[in-house]
């Protein structure tokens, strides 16, 4: 199951058209403009589920460089730089990686 399938199409949309050029991408404004940051705890731990690939229980960093694409197969991957800002704002316990509650946590940030 896509991400989308949760979130109203445009918004999506929206949100991806807005970080397109490279090292545009702001969680804040991304999770705020396709509509994730209003979304209760429940729906944000299943956008996390399908965001961990591996099934591991985290995020880690190759899975944060492809983020957009689970929202839309044809978006671009991450700049290195942005994966490294996102997993710096998400990773509050310092172990290189983003948990279910850091998750949640930079959702609703």
């Amino acid at each position: 199951m896509a991400i989308a399938g949760v979130l109203n199409a445009a918004e999506v949309k929206a949100a991806l058209d807005g970080c397109a050029a490279a090292d545009s991408f702001n969680y804040k404004t991304f999770f705020k403009a396709c509509g994730m940051a209003g979304k209760s705890l429940d729906e944000v731990k299943k956008a996390f589920a399908i965001i961990d690939q591996d099934n591991s229980g985290f995020i880690e960093e190759e899975e944060l460089k492809l983020f957009l694409q689970n929202f839309s197969a044809g978006a671009r991957a991450l700049t290195d730089k942005e994966t490294a800002a996102f997993l710096a704002a998400g990773d509050s316990d310092g172990d290189g990686k983003i948990g279910v509650d850091e998750f949640a946590a930079l959702v609703k940030a």
